[in-house]
């Protein structure tokens, strides 16, 4: 058994494509490493083994998650670790290149590695002269870098030739070490798919096409090759992470609203966001209301997709689960969160209703298509003659939809968030697809088209 199995816990949060890490320090104390404000599952892990989290670090200002060391700090005492560059408005100890701590016995070093944002730190663990891992944040990931483009499209390249140069910092060192990533498959931070999320020094020396790239130009002619589209709350909490989110003083309970309460919070100007299972959406929803399936991925198109100015309605089936749905919304910097609404009190209210019909693959006929899944996606097979649109940006683009068209994803959730946003446009004559590209090509016949 090495370090990690003894004494290294991976939490993943699969919805973000993002790891957390709890490290034991062997006195009862424990080393978070970017935490995000939801610390269930780190508390949780951190109780089954008697570990009270004495330091808390975050490798940089995230872009996709709220730090949850604030509140660490303010829960239990934790001492707060982060890149002084980063000009932190709460108190933390301010770490620059080649600075130390002592945990108690181990010592975590901190090696300036910007690129993904300005003020990145990897912080390299130490077990007296043997180095035993390092948390590469948003650095060297399995099987690439993270993003470039956080800070402006007019500094990608810039911020790319600054990775270049960490990624190779971090590649000096042993082949043994491991690598502890924050950013991983499934993170619009980051770019290949995979199931790995931590490897070690030698692995990515021979596998990364990063770090096997010939030169400079080619790495950032790579690296912003890879780069997609990044849901728009990345642009506010960086700042929101410099500045500290609030801190919370008891476990937030999300309140059950009446049908009243709702058209109350309406005329105040409140969003509706229905949770639902898309089936259950396209059968009776509120007018205007967005379909967002409560699900992993569902903070990441709150995020991109829902003001977060204003007080946010949930509407709910029994049983789903609230904690979950209000944990995903703070964690992401929502914290006017009114309450969810029952559809069945809405429903023996009398309250206005309208549907999207929902088609199975062998009843799309010849409607036009509409493809909102990510431009990615839509290279490596679409339906022949679709129009593709990804679902970030058809809140600005929604008079390009084509008339009678039946909108499709990779299996519907994504589909029906767009139908949504397009029928409270105006939109009406609009189906969904239960499925996606392959159910369709299983019903036709036909294969499927590649390319943009």
């Amino acid at each position: 058994m090495g370090f990690a199995d003894d004494h290294l816990i991976p939490l993943v949060d699969t919805g973000l494509g993002n790891s957390a890490y709890l490290v034991g320090l062997g006195d009862g104390r424990a080393l978070g490493v970017d935490a995000s404000r939801d610390l269930r599952a780190l508390r949780h892990a951190a109780g089954r083994r008697g570990l009270t989290v004495a330091f808390a670090a975050d490798t940089h200002l995230h872009a996709d998650f709220l730090t949850g060391a604030v509140q660490l700090a303010h829960d239990g005492g934790a001492t707060i670790l982060a890149s002084a560059a980063g000009r932190r408005s709460f108190p933390h100890r301010g770490l620059t290149d080649g600075d130390e701590i002592d945990l108690g016995g181990l010592t975590l070093r901190a090696l300036a590695t910007p690129g993904h944002t300005d003020e990145h730190l990897s912080f390299l663990l130490l077990d007296g002269a043997r180095e035993l891992g390092v948390f590469t944040g948003g650095s060297l990931i399995v099987g690439s870098a993270a993003r470039t483009d956080l800070l402006g499209a007019d500094r990608a390249e810039e911020l790319a030739r600054a990775q270049y140069r960490s990624l190779r910092r971090l590649a000096e060192l042993p082949d043994h070490v491991a690598v502890w990533p924050t950013h991983g498959a499934g993170s619009f931070c980051s770019a290949p798919p995979g199931a790995e999320r931590t490897t070690t020094v030698g692995t990515q020396k021979l596998t990364n096409p990063l770090l096997t790239a010939a030169d400079e130009d080619t790495f950032v002619r790579q690296l912003l090759g890879s780069l997609g589209s990044y849901p728009a709350y990345f642009d506010r909490l960086a700042e929101a992470n410099r500045r500290g989110p609030a801190v919370l003083d008891a476990e937030p309970v999300l309140p059950t609203l009446t049908a009243h309460d709702v058209r109350r919070l309406l005329g105040q100007g409140a969003e509706v966001v229905d949770v639902r299972p898309i089936a259950d959406f396209a059968a009776g929803h509120i007018p205007g209301a967005v379909s967002i399936q409560l699900r992993d991925q569902f903070a990441t198109w709150l995020g991109w997709l829902v003001p977060d100015d204003a007080p946010l309605v949930f509407v709910t089936n029994p049983g789903q689960d609230l904690a979950e749905l209000t944990w995903q919304a703070l964690k992401i910097g929502y914290d006017r969160l009114a309450g969810h609404l029952p559809m069945t009190a809405w429903a023996a209210d009398g309250g206005e209703q309208r549907t999207i019909e929902l088609l199975t693959a062998d009843r799309m006929a010849d409607r036009p298509v509409l493809d909102i899944r990510q431009q990615s996606e839509h290279k490596a097979g679409h339906v022949p003659g679709a129009v593709g649109i990804e679902l970030g940006d058809l809140p600005t683009r929604t008079g390009e939809a084509p008339s009678q068209a039946i909108v499709h994803c990779g299996h519907g959730e994504r589909a029906m968030t767009a139908a949504s946003l397009l029928q409270r446009a105006g939109r009406h004559d609009l189906a969904v697809l239960a499925g996606g590209p392959h159910d369709w090509a299983r019903a036709t016949g036909h294969p499927l088209e590649e390319g943009p």
